[in-house]
This record gives structure tokens, C-alpha cells and sequence, in this order.
């Protein structure tokens, strides 16, 4: 099986690639969806946020209020840490689930938008990063997000920087140009990753 990390900052265009390697065959396991999946109404996941940080967290149909959360953690370390110590192992849980499932010959993509920032390119056979310029990625949260600029900006500073992301990638893809042509461009990461896959 082979293990392929995939990355890229906010509005590079991390989830199209996701959804053309999907398309090819790969398995893609998608962390921020899973993260969201185990605090789901009804999870041990959400009844253990809900024990640690109280119903405030809650919005009014008994879902978890991201939002509320968000602005709880961010400010607090200490919160921040109690929140991961009750996701993470969830998380890890769903991921080997997911990977007992997949066949032995299988190209599983593990789509990770903070890779670079948690350190956790060792984890895997290959990185790819998709990479796009900063004004590129500012322009296309303003247009498909509806993120001001200063919005957009306070993102992207959050993140590791390009810099940071491209020192960790075995594979670039760069995306700044047509569908067509990053379509062009995953279909030749698709035979590179093949070909890796073969020789095990």
C-alpha cells in the first residue's frame, strides 16, 4: 500500500486534486471530514466535548456550534489541548478503520491540510503539496469563499508558509492556471504514484 500524504494552504485547490486522484482510484482519506464526522450528534465523541466544555458549545438542534468552540480554544492553549485529546484518538481511530479496508495494492491519499505545520511528512511514502501563489488563493477565497481580504490574509498567515510546505514535498503541484491543465498535471501524479505503487 502506498501511504500519500496530500497538502496545500487554504484556497490552493487541495480538495479538486483530492477529487481527481479519487476519480483515478486512490482512497482518499479525508482528515477534516473525519474530524468532523466524530463529534456528530449522537457520537461519544460529541458527548465528551459537550462533558469537557459545557451545552454552550451546542447550537439549538443539539449539534456542535464550531464556531462557539472555536472561539473558546483558539484563545486558550490549555483548552486547545483538551479539545485534540478528546478528536485526535478519535480521529486515528476512523483513519486505521478506513485503512484495514483498503486493498493491499491500494494508493491511499491522506488529504492533511496542516502536514507541514504538525510535522507529519515521515508519516508517509510521498508528499504532494499543491501550491498556488498567495494573491491567487486570496483571489479565489474572495470570489468562491466570499472572504475579505483581511480575512483571507489572517488564513494564510496562520498556516505554514510556501516556504515551509514546498521543504516537505516529494511531489508539487502547481495550480494556477486552468482545470484543464491541473487535471493534466494530477494525471501525471497519478502514473508517478502507480509506478511507485508497482515497484512496492
Amino acid at each position: 500500500m502506498l501511504k500519500t500524504g496530500l497538502t496545500g494552504g487554504i484556497g490552493s485547490g487541495k480538495s479538486e486534486v483530492s477529487k481527481r486522484l479519487a476519480a483515478r482510484g486512490a482512497v482518499v482519506i479525508d482528515a477534516d471530514r473525519i474530524a468532523r464526522e466524530v463529534v456528530e450528534p449522537g457520537t461519544p465523541g460529541l458527548a465528551r466535548v459537550v462533558a469537557t466544555f459545557g451545552d454552550e458549545v451546542l447550537r439549538p438542534d443539539g449539534s456542535l456550534n464550531r464556531e462557539q468552540l472555536g472561539s473558546i480554544v483558539f484563545a486558550d492553549s490549555e483548552r486547545l489541548a483538551a479539545l485534540n485529546a478528546i478528536v485526535h484518538p478519535l480521529v486515528g481511530e476512523r483513519v486505521a478503520e478506513l485503512q484495514s479496508r483498503a486493498a493491499d495494492d491500494a494508493i491511499t491519499v491522506y488529504d492533511v491540510p496542516l502536514l507541514a505545520e504538525n510535522n507529519l511528512a515521515p508519516m508517509y511514502d510521498v508528499v504532494i503539496v499543491v501550491d498556488a501563489a498567495d494573491e491567487v488563493r486570496i483571489r479565489r477565497l474572495a470570489e468562491h469563499r466570499g472572504m475579505s481580504e483581511a480575512d483571507a490574509k489572517a488564513r494564510i498567515a496562520a498556516q505554514a508558509s510556501r516556504e515551509d510546505r514546498l521543504a516537505v514535498a516529494d511531489i508539487v503541484i502547481p495550480n494556477e492556471g486552468t482545470l484543464d491543465e491541473l487535471d493534466a498535471r494530477v494525471e501525471e501524479v497519478w502514473e508517478e504514484l502507480t509506478r511507485r505503487a508497482a515497484r512496492g
